[in-house]
């Protein structure tokens, strides 16, 4: 599998490329960022904490040009992404973009996530379980949809049958049709699909015993995994929330908490090193 770290250093202007490719192995290897912000230098997250790149502060049109790497020159093709303040590029790179509207020529900031497989994430917790459906919890960048994958993986080596709703394109990575994560043998992917909308079509006709969501947050995506629950449909799903006691406070939760829709989380501590736990709901 090409690396997602090749693929976003090749959205970068070559001056930026090369200082990106100045990294230590490895901090290279443990890249979970690369962070664009117009009059600042160039920095990369790493082990925790961001870490200059050499160069000097980047401009309007070095961005610019990020955005039209990522777009394939095309705007329209993805202007709705682009309003939605992200663009999904190649091997599960996504791109963060900070600006009004989805105007490139304002763009103030960029974010370029870049994703691993992470064999055995979570291991200490896959066995507490059990068969219901697992709700997974950590602020973000905490590790969400690492765990994610590797819980599809599992289950799908186990011989389940697994659907996957990658809105963004981030967890399986599909490229020419085929994942580039190692998602498992019984697993099914629908990418950048509103997940609401990927949800209802893996229900209707895939047959799906599990159907895995990232970032569920949106009216439309609690009422899908509240109509995959009541279908019998087993849901594994990611939030932004630090506990399980900070997602009580949101109302919009309430509804799946109050009808027990998941019956267990997993709370990921940011590190290095990541730390899980399992919670009954």
């Amino acid at each position: 599998m090409r690396s997602a770290w090749r693929s976003a250093v090749e959205l970068l202007p070559e001056g930026l490329r090369r200082a990106a490719e100045a990294l230590p192995e490895e901090l290279r290897d443990a890249a979970e960022e690369l962070r664009l912000r117009r009059g600042q230098a160039p920095t990369a997250l790493c082990l925790g904490r961001e870490r200059p790149l050499r160069g000097a502060p980047l401009t309007g049109p070095e961005l610019r040009e990020v955005l039209d790497r990522a777009a394939r020159g095309s705007y329209h093709a993805v202007l709705d992404q682009l309003r939605r303040g992200f663009l999904s590029a190649p091997f599960g790179v996504r791109l963060g973009v900070c600006g009004p509207d989805g105007d490139p020529e304002a763009v103030n900031a960029l974010c370029l996530r870049i994703p691993r497989q992470v064999p055995e994430a979570g291991r200490e917790v896959m066995g507490a379980l059990g068969e219901g459906s697992v709700l997974i919890l950590s602020p973000p960048g905490g590790g969400k949809t690492t765990f994610l994958r590797e819980l599809v993986r599992r289950s799908s080596e186990a011989g389940r049958r697994v659907g996957l709703a990658d809105e963004r394109g981030e967890v399986a990575a599909v490229f020419q049709g085929e994942p580039q994560f190692e998602l498992g043998p019984c697993t099914d992917v629908l990418s950048l699909l509103p997940k609401a909308e990927a949800a209802t079509r893996l229900l209707r006709a895939m047959n799906e015993e599990i159907v895995a969501l990232d970032e569920i947050s949106d009216p439309a995506d609690l009422a899908a995994v509240e109509r995959l629950s009541g279908s019998g449909v087993r849901v594994f799903a990611t939030v932004h929330a630090a506990s399980v006691e900070a997602l009580r406070t949101m109302p919009r939760f309430a509804p799946i908490l109050r009808e027990r829709v998941f019956q267990t989380a997993v709370v990921i501590s940011p590190g290095p090193p990541r730390r899980y736990r399992a919670e009954a709901l």
